[in-house]
């Protein structure tokens, strides 16, 4: 990939980080740069090998809310961005890590669970400055994991659809149609604000055949102080679509989606 990019014609960074498997881990290599994942946003949910890699380093980067839940943690350089100030802050990142520092770029939850896009911006930015330096990544907990868990849907039986990433997600709603027809798993989706919030996204899996009595959750802030659990059919949740701004819904940006298929009650032995 060259820097150069648009997630509506490509390449798409997902798919650049994608590419290959990561490099045999070689002593004698540069070391490399972590792609961290810092967990939902409370620090008990880091894990102790992120929050080493963030001690460790001497530059981290990131988006500013993200960075906001580790800069206690570190005396590196913090290199904060948002979406249109993104691409300078990786090219000053790249550049710091070819000289020689040790460099971490930080993602909210788990980079394997809609990170990749950021993943393949951070990957682009190091290896256009010094090809020999290898980006590793260190999953963390994510607001998925945690809201499996509050839903009680095993992740065998459950079908994820990410559509928190930017470019067109005609794909990731077709998955959604099918899995949800099919009626014999449940659906983990991570919403994108603000226009495929929970209700949208209930609106168009009624729209495909889903039936209106499923359970729906919407776990929203999990694990903060004020995480919520707002329980509907998916009919009721359906009665919240429509808009693409924050008073478009009543919920905020940091929401999980859980359709629960109906289980049967297991025979007794």
């Amino acid at each position: 990939m060259s820097g150069e990019y648009n997630l509506d014609s490509g390449p798409d960074p997902a798919t650049f980080a994608a590419g290959a498997a990561e490099p045999d881990i070689d002593e004698g290599a540069d070391d490399p740069v972590y792609a961290v994942g810092v967990g939902p946003g409370n620090q008990e949910y880091l894990t102790p090998r992120g929050e080493r890699a963030i001690r460790e380093a001497d530059v981290v980067v990131g988006f500013t809310t993200v960075v906001e839940f580790i800069e206690d943690l570190t005396d590196a350089d913090l290199l904060t961005c948002g979406y249109k100030d993104e691409a300078e802050a990786l090219e000053e990142f790249g550049e710091r890590v070819a000289a020689g520092e040790a460099g971490a770029a930080v993602a909210m939850g788990d980079p394997n669970h809609s990170g990749y896009q950021f993943v393949g911006k951070v990957q682009d930015a190091v290896e256009r400055m010094d090809s020999e330096i290898p980006v590793r990544i260190i999953p963390g907990i994510s607001s998925l994991q945690m809201a499996a868990s509050r839903a009680r849907t095993p992740m065998e039986d459950t079908e994820f659809v990410t559509l928190h990433k930017s470019g067109d997600l005609e794909s990731d709603m077709d998955r959604l149609a099918a899995a949800v027809t099919a009626d014999d798993r449940h659906l983990l989706v991570l919403p994108r604000p603000y226009d495929r919030m929970p209700g949208d996204i209930a609106a168009f899996l009624l729209e495909a055949g889903a039936d209106p009595s499923l359970e729906a959750l919407v776990l929203e802030k999990l694990t903060h102080d004020d995480e919520q659990i707002h329980r509907f059919t998916l009919a009721e949740l359906a009665a919240h679509a429509g808009g693409s701004g924050t008073d478009d819904t009543p919920f905020s940006d940091l929401v999980v989606l859980a359709v629960r298929r109906p289980v049967a009650p297991s025979s007794s032995p």
